[in-house]
């Protein structure tokens, strides 16, 4: 059949069909191209299509279903609000050239149980020695309990040097690492706050002794690590460290032999 011997309404069906065939390849194309993109160029289209989610109300017996659109920068503010009180700024006490005493930085830390325990960076505190730590409820002494071999160690909150103050923080909620996915971010809370682009298991991160021992967070405010400033690591996961923290308290709950 010739084109010519079509009536209006056959052309507009073909038009119509050969629309809906090309939007579906178009379709096929584009999901085919996001997959085989690297995470450099699909986490920026990602951001810029936001996340949106489905929000069911119950009204009068009646299910609506409302579309809340959350902006990229909202999730980071709500992460780091999560655990403003987790985080701390930790020094050290050490002698300087002259031999006199002076108080220097030794990165960051965060509370890893509600025991009183925090996880630094071993690169900084390996040993023991005078340490003290600082949130927005004080400063308070550090007992040194150990470091372990994956780059990081663990103090315990001692006395105030203010007696004035009683220690205020939180633990974090602890996230698992299998289930973020490439190109998703993370955040690193030290000195300054940093983020970078999860690429797999061993995340990428750019530690410098201001952010080092920094608290390791996905979007969802949920700890995933520690940054560490050592030569052949810089990231342990929070598996990792709650593993070897089971084993310090199991050592320090059980009563010494003579």
């Amino acid at each position: 059949m010739d084109i010519k011997d079509l009536n209006k309404s056959q052309l507009i069906l073909i038009a119509v069909l050969l629309s809906f065939v090309t939007s579906i390849a178009t379709g096929i194309t584009t999901v085919t191209l996001m997959q085989q993109a690297p995470a450099s160029f699909t986490v920026p289209v990602n951001r810029i299509i936001k996340q949106t989610v489905e929000k069911i109300q119950q009204v009068e017996g009646k299910t609506t279903v409302q579309t809340v659109v959350i902006k990229e920068e909202d999730l980071v503010v709500d992460a780091i609000a999560k655990n403003k009180l987790a985080v701390f700024t930790v020094s050290k006490e050490i002698l300087d050239i002259e031999g006199k005493t002076i108080e220097v930085s030794a990165g960051r830390g965060f509370a890893i149980s509600a025991d009183a325990i925090v996880v630094v960076d071993g690169n900084l505190v390996g040993d023991s020695g005078v340490y003290y730590l600082k949130n927005d409820s004080g400063k308070f002494k550090m007992d040194f309990i150990s470091t372990d071999k994956a780059g990081f160690s663990f103090l315990k909150i001692g006395a105030p040097l203010d007696e004035k103050n009683k220690i205020i923080f939180t633990v974090p909620t602890f996230g698992d690492l299998e289930k973020m996915k490439i190109g998703q971010k993370v955040l690193v809370l030290g000195s300054n706050i940093s983020s970078s682009i999860f690429e797999g298991i061993n995340i990428d991160i750019n530690v410098t002794k201001s952010n080092a021992g920094g608290l390791v967070l996905n979007l969802d405010g949920e700890a995933i690590g520690i940054a560490l400033s050592g030569e052949m690591t810089d990231f342990a996961s929070i598996g990792v460290i709650k593993d070897a923290l089971e084993v310090v308290m199991k050592k320090i709950k059980t009563p010494q032999t003579l």
